[in-house]
Parts: C-alpha cells; sequence; structure tokens
C-alpha cells in the first residue's frame, strides 16, 4: 500500500553549468617579418539562473554553447593574448557581466608552446612544437571576486643521482630492497593558486610568474637530496612559496617514474648503477599540498577536476 501521509519529496536540480570546450584557436601576431604564436585551447562553463533549461526546456536564458565558441575567436582579435591568464580573464568578465542570468564564468585554458626555428635569412615565422610541458589555467569570476588557478603538466624531470629510498615500513609482502643511490624520475603536475582576487589590486605579470614559478620547481628538484618523492614535493612547493609572494599554495601530482636496475649478472657483467629499465606502469603516485602559513586549501585534491 501506499503511503499517502507524506508529502511527495521533489527532485531537486543541484550544480549545473554548460559552454563550449576544448576550443582550439591560433592567433598570429605579425610585426614586419617576424611572427609571435599563441596556440591555446580554451574551454568554457557558464553557471547561474538556469533552473527553466533544465525542468521546461525552456532556453530564455540560455546563450548558445557555439556562441561561446565564436566569442573565444572574437575575442582573440580584438584583445590578442597577451597570455592564458589574461586571456581567460576578458572572457570570464565578458560572459558576467553580458548576461544577467550568468553568475558565474570558468575558463580553463592550455597553452602549447612553440620555439622559433633559427634561419639564415631576416624571416622569423618559422616554428617548432616545444615538447617540455603543457601550461595551464583556470580563472574563475563571479562578478565580484576573481580566483586564478595556473599550472603545468607533463613536465618530465630527472635525477641520476642524490635520491635514496631506505628506513621504510616492512611486512610479509615486502620485497623491495633498500636504495641509497638511486635515479629519481617524474612527469610533474602542478597547479598554484594566485592571492589575486580583487580588480582593485594590481594583477600579477601572468607570464614572468609562470616563468619563474618553473624556475624555482626545477631548482628544487635539482638542488634536493632526496630520500623520499614527498620529501622533494614539499621542498618543490616551499621554494614557490617563499620565493613567489603573489602565489599562496601550490598542488602536486606527482608519478614516480620507476627505473630498476637490470640484472646483468646473466651475461657475466656487472652492473654498477648503469643499465637501468624504466617501467611505466604500476607506477607510485605522490601528491600533496603546501601552503603559505595562514592559509586554506581551496585546490581540488583531484587535479583531474581543475
Amino acid at each position: 500500500m501506499t503511503d499517502t501521509s507524506r508529502p511527495a519529496r521533489p527532485v531537486l536540480l543541484g550544480q549545473n553549468q554548460y559552454g563550449k570546450a576544448e576550443n582550439r584557436v591560433v592567433r598570429i601576431t605579425r610585426d614586419g617579418d617576424t611572427h609571435h604564436i599563441k596556440d591555446l585551447s580554451v574551454s568554457v562553463a557558464l553557471s547561474g539562473d538556469m533552473d527553466d533549461v533544465h525542468y521546461s526546456g525552456s532556453n530564455a536564458n540560455v546563450l548558445p554553447t557555439d556562441t561561446t565558441k565564436n566569442t573565444v575567436y572574437a575575442f582573440a582579435k580584438e584583445y590578442g593574448i597577451e597570455s592564458a591568464e589574461q586571456f581567460g580573464i576578458h572572457l570570464a568578465r565578458h560572459f558576467v557581466t553580458s548576461q544577467d542570468p550568468i553568475r558565474t564564468a570558468r575558463i580553463r585554458v592550455e597553452e602549447y608552446a612553440w620555439e622559433r626555428i633559427a634561419t639564415p635569412g631576416p624571416d622569423e615565422h618559422s616554428f617548432v612544437r616545444r615538447g617540455q610541458e603543457t601550461r595551464l589555467t583556470q580563472v574563475t569570476y563571479d562578478g565580484t571576486s576573481w580566483e586564478v588557478v595556473s599550472g603545468l603538466k607533463d613536465l618530465t624531470v630527472m635525477n641520476s643521482t642524490n635520491s635514496e629510498f631506505w628506513g621504510y615500513v616492512k611486512d610479509e609482502y615486502t620485497t623491495l630492497p633498500e636504495a641509497h643511490d638511486r635515479i629519481l624520475a617524474t612527469e610533474v603536475a602542478a597547479r598554484w593558486r594566485f592571492n589575486w582576487s580583487d580588480d582593485a589590486q594590481e594583477a600579477p605579470d601572468w607570464d614572468e610568474s609562470y616563468a619563474q614559478v618553473k624556475q624555482h620547481m626545477l631548482l628544487a628538484f635539482a638542488e634536493t637530496y632526496s630520500l623520499s618523492l614527498q620529501q622533494t614535493l614539499y621542498a618543490m612547493g616551499a621554494r614557490i612559496v617563499d620565493h613567489r609572494a603573489e602565489i599562496d599554495e601550490v598542488r602536486f601530482s606527482l608519478p614516480n617514474k620507476h627505473h630498476f636496475l637490470v640484472d646483468l649478472k646473466p651475461f657475466g657483467l656487472k652492473n654498477d648503477n648503469e643499465v637501468y629499465f624504466a617501467a611505466d606502469r604500476p607506477y607510485g603516485l605522490i601528491e600533496g599540498t603546501v601552503l603559505r602559513d595562514g592559509c586554506q586549501a581551496r585546490i581540488p585534491v583531484d587535479l583531474t577536476n581543475l
């Protein structure tokens, strides 16, 4: 028998957003014979007064995703692309201030770097795709305050020595031998959050900040005598926070790219830390956040959600 004494419980709409993902835009700036390239993938996500489109299908408050795509290309022409962050700021401000139903805009940008090919002639219009890492940023604006989280992925680094791993917990399933001289390699995924949040504040120099953060990250990796990848992670984050006043939080996801010594004894050869097998999986995954004292963590624990 159906219980009619209790009112029906409504099914409510939760958080929602919509937009156009992975708009590829390449902007060429021509300065005479010298050209400059900005190559981006831009994803737009908008949220606000969107209940009706979900409940009834009314599109009265919906800016078409095709329009958001067109806006990306138009803004690339109108404003140029000074930096991934600044381009995201232009777009986020536009969507929130030009459309009353839109309360929040989130712009995610991946930037792909190109290097100029040196040629003997005067023309400077040939490029080769740089293969080190992909630059990232996420700009969120709610009409009042900004949140800018930048970062990178696919930055592969290695120390061929100055790394150890020993003194760990051992149980009946432990077979890993202790290492007092090992290769330490990882593919860095990192995000850092700026403390710039208000138009009244002076915005950072986004490109200079990115270059300096990357440099501090690499120097900390190179200069830390590592007893664990966790120790190296903290050293990298601490150096960034100590040296870059515009950044309050850094989060890393560091897969341990294991290198195992190859047993050469069957061939009558001694392997004196010279020949390794590079294993791609399974891998240890070390993740963590480093914060400025007094600040709260706001970068998602799972970087795949950012």
